[in-house]
């Protein structure tokens, strides 16, 4: 999530230690609600939560321009998406409570975002706010997209009709933007005043269907244009992309061909960050003298970073192209295709989003389970929602199916989705088995409605590309700094002398050098090696990683291997730079890190990672609980231990 910036001065004559007026933003799902909330607020967002409420939800600050050149700082809440206030659900709750004013003051005014291709439905929700003592204005998003379609709006029989202000916008591209923003003061201005009692919709649900029917047909003109062929040919698609066989071929087809565009577009930029890091790690040792400052900057700090920052490109890669799928209508297709068979396995449709977020991170993922209305349905959600890969694993992912697959992009794309299908059917068997037995009971099922198709917005697509890789990058810059310096640490203290096979290398190496430099290299190189191995293997490391060794032993990892899955718990992307801090100094100067660690070697000569080592490193990250925010966050969720030991113990 952005991180708020710092308060903006309040309207002129306000006092500077005054609250500022809250702003709300209401809309059925699929709108363009957080997208026109974005618009408004840009990076000035963070997120929330409401006192006596559970539900997170994005806050941010917007400078409304007041006559004279002043403004007024407002307070801007993106409420969960809704299709009514009266409706028996955690959002349409929060919502309701929000507008009512019992989660601080009341606010001044609403924001209502409605689909201006789908208004019917959209304006039963206007209609129930009509009823509300809060003045709002109907933002009618996606105009462009309407007006393509052959629609025609009358504005001012629709604002008469509603009793507030309609304003016509494209929240993707800006459009309309600043005629909203023009409103804003004089809607503003009205709190408190309820609207007239003749321009209030009516209560009943039936009624309110009749009245913004009436509404529609009142005021929208090329109604007919909508079964138009382009509409028939989009029917098509949805009927191909909701089919509960081919529905699930595409969706598989489609994430294939993601994670086959992140290996080869990623390739180039991560080559790039490779060459800077190397690049940088020979400058300071040539030019700083040698000791452990110089062995702490180049071999644990700059080593250990360079092998998490590496991955950047494809993180933000990944994220983008999710962004773009979303964006254009389809992931709520793969949604619907989803609902049926997460309740197959006795897990609520409502589990889709969460689980889907779970892929960025668990911890949002299990925040996003506070919608979800059951409390067993919450609960299963929550034990599974960890096995969907999150960003974290990425590295590990990269690293190994690089290794498994070089210079076969193709297949290590395969392995690559394969790794998310089996933290998928992990969860879905996991999620069977507890819904059989600790959290008996039949799920939920999920009304969906089906946003328009439409373009997707590469502003929003890059923005949210930025946010994902600064939160990495705010990571690198934290846990991972600070682990690679404790791991570089450990592997170089205590101090040993070189053993006798290298000091004997080192003399045959300086009496070589003036008959042959090549070969005196080659020694030298030889002996530097042998040092480091004699030095890792008696440092604190070294110790530490060979009494927990057996654990491991069937699993093929050897102690550097070890260490990499323990310091994992803490943040799993530390797993590489872990490893990329304890293979030292690579034998040839030109080295990436990713090369580094595939041709290390073991104590006895052999690879460090071998076909099967890889393989069994790919099922052990997809599957064991190494997250420990994870399990805290878990705690706090369900209120007990019970449920995180459990999941802790079941996973690993």
């Amino acid at each position: 999530m952005s991180v708020a910036s710092p308060a903006s001065p309040l309207h002129a004559g306000a006092s500077r230690s005054a609250a500022p007026r809250r702003l709300l933003l209401l809309g059925n799902p699929n709108t363009g609600k957080t997208t026109l909330f974005n618009r408004l607020c840009g990076m000035r967002a963070k997120t929330a939560n409401f006192p006596g409420t559970t539900t997170d939800l994005r806050v941010g600050s917007l400078q409304m321009p007041l006559t004279g050149g002043a403004s007024e700082t407002l307070e801007v809440v993106d409420l969960p998406g809704l299709y009514s206030l009266k409706l028996d659900l955690p959002e349409s709750t929060v919502a309701a409570n929000a507008v009512a004013g019992h989660e601080g003051a009341r606010p001044a005014a609403a924001i209502v975002v409605a689909d201006a291709t789908n208004l019917s439905r959209h304006l039963m929700l206007v209609g129930e706010l009509t009823r509300e003592a809060v003045p709002f204005v109907v933002a009618l998003n996606m105009i462009d997209l309407a007006h393509r379609r052959g629609l025609s709006f009358d504005l001012e029989k629709m604002s008469r009709a509603i009793g507030a202000p309609v304003v016509p916008i494209a929240a993707r591209s800006g459009k309309g933007i600043d005629q909203l923003l023009a409103v804003l003061p004089e809607v503003c201005a009205a709190q408190g005043s309820a609207a007239s009692t003749e321009r209030r919709a009516p209560v009943s649900a039936v009624e309110l269907e009749l009245w913004a029917e009436t509404v529609v047909a009142e005021s929208v003109g090329g109604i007919g244009a909508v079964g138009s062929s382009s509409d028939t040919l989009l029917d098509r698609l949805d009927e191909t992309f909701t089919h509960p066989i081919a529905g699930l071929v595409i969706f598989h087809l489609v994430m294939a061909a993601l994670f086959w565009v992140i290996f080869a577009v990623a390739s180039i930029p991560m080559d790039l960050i490779e060459a800077i890091f190397s690049n940088l790690g020979g400058f300071l040792e040539a030019r700083m003298p040698a000791g452990a400052v110089r062995d702490l900057l180049v071999g644990g700090l700059i080593g250990g970073v360079s092998g998490t920052v590496v991955f950047l490109p494809q993180i933000c890669l990944l994220f983008f192209l999710i962004t773009i799928l979303e964006d254009t209508g389809y992931l709520a297709r793969a949604a619907f295709v989803m609902d049926r068979l997460l309740c197959r396995f006795g897990l609520p449709g409502y589990a889709f989003v969460p689980l889907l977020s779970s892929h960025a991170c668990a911890i949002p993922g299990i925040l996003a389970t506070r919608l979800i209305p059951d409390r067993h349905d919450r609960f299963a959600t929550i034990l599974v929602a960890p096995f969907m890969s999150c960003s974290a694993r990425l590295p590990v992912y990269v690293l190994l199916t690089n290794f498994l697959f070089a210079d076969q992009p193709l297949f290590a794309g395969i392995a690559f989705a394969a790794c998310y299908l089996l933290g998928a059917i992990a969860a879905m068997a996991s999620a069977f088995l507890v819904r059989r037995t600790l959290l008996p009971g039949k799920s939920r099922p999920m009304v969906l409605e089906l946003p328009t198709y439409k373009w997707p917005s590469l502003r929003v697509a890059f923005a949210t590309a930025f946010e994902q890789g600064w939160s990495f990058l705010r990571t690198v810059g934290t846990v991972i700094l600070a682990i690679c310096f404790v791991m570089w640490w450990l592997s170089a203290y205590p101090k040993v002398e070189p053993p006798a096979a290298a000091l004997a290398l080192s003399a045959q190496a300086a009496a070589l050098a003036p008959v042959s430099p090549e070969g005196a290299e080659r020694l030298a190189a030889e002996a530097a090696g042998l040092t480091l191995s004699h030095q890792q293997e008696a440092s604190f490391a070294g110790r530490l990683g060979r009494t927990v060794e057996p654990l491991f032993a069937p699993l093929g990892y050897d102690w550097r291997l070890t260490m990499g899955v323990l310091t994992a718990f803490a943040a799993r992307e530390v797993f590489v730079s872990t490893l990329a801090v304890l293979v030292g100094a690579p034998d040839e100067g030109d080295a990436g890190i990713l090369q580094r660690i595939h041709a290390a070697k073991r104590d006895d000569g052999s690879r460090l990672l071998t076909p099967a080592t890889a393989v069994s490193l790919l099922v052990f990250f997809v599957l064991a609980m190494q997250c420990l925010a994870t399990v805290v966050t878990v705690r706090r969720e369900t209120k007990s231990w019970k449920w995180p030991l459990l999941q802790f113990c079941w996973m690993t």
